[in-house]
């Protein structure tokens, strides 16, 4: 595989890449020589964003509309949908909802498959039922791409699943390199420490990126 470092230093033009479901961008932290437009539907949360990543361009709003009406203005399409309904925590005990899972998840990876012109990867959790559409395991995540994306081994935040501790929020934190003060939660959540639980991992979404890049390298000619 060619090196994410290596195709920056040998490429003019920044990747044009559009970051859907964005929420604090930890999957992002590590890109470079990159244009990204972010989508986040959560005004605090897509503020948090931004404060991050003052370069990228931030659209608070529906992110599954905008990609239905975007997809071709972009290199590279991540999209990481609500992993809630999907999630193995909606048959745990006490959190027991009765509820449809959120097929928005399938539709894109069906409208990517087939429409997409660039290279794209949808992420979400591994669901409680076979998925409908096989992915790519890769550690605690579900993938599904139009590239080869390699198993890798990364340290998790230890006890970050239930982990809402001023102590555990400020590791997540420092783990991710994103900064913000106050308290977050989402609707219906009472976990501080949710949003964080929610970002992927830098160095996997690095990894996750140079898979691409590799791919776009090699597909496009940047690099012989």
């Amino acid at each position: 595989m060619l090196s994410y470092a290596f195709f920056c230093e040998h490429t003019m033009q920044p990747l044009k890449v559009l970051n859907l479901y964005a929420g604090i961008g930890g999957n992002r932290k590590l890109w470079q020589n990159v244009e990204v437009t972010a989508v986040e539907q959560n005004a605090t949360i897509a503020k948090i964003y931004k404060n991050n990543f003052l370069e990228d361009n931030v659209v608070l709003g529906d992110a599954h509309q905008f990609l239905l009406e975007h997809f071709a203005e972009y290199d590279f399409i991540w999209s990481s949908p609500p992993c809630q309904s999907h999630s193995r925590m909606v048959k745990a005990t006490r959190h027991k909802v009765i509820k449809y899972p959120d097929l928005k998840l399938y539709e894109e990876v069906i409208f990517l498959q087939h429409f997409a012109k660039g290279f794209w990867v949808v992420e979400n959790v591994q669901p409680y039922y076979v998925p409908l559409i096989a992915g790519k395991k890769v550690g605690r995540h579900l993938f599904w791409s139009n590239f080869d994306i390699k198993e890798i081994k990364i340290k998790n935040i230890p006890g970050f699943i239930n982990n809402d501790s001023p102590t555990a929020i400020k590791e997540m934190k420092k783990r991710l390199g994103i900064v913000y003060n106050k308290n977050v939660y989402y609707e219906g959540n009472h976990s501080p420490a949710q949003i964080l639980r929610n970002a992927v991992l830098p160095e996997l979404g690095l990894h996750v990126f140079n898979s691409a890049v590799s791919n776009s390298a090699n597909a496009f000619g940047n690099i012989i």
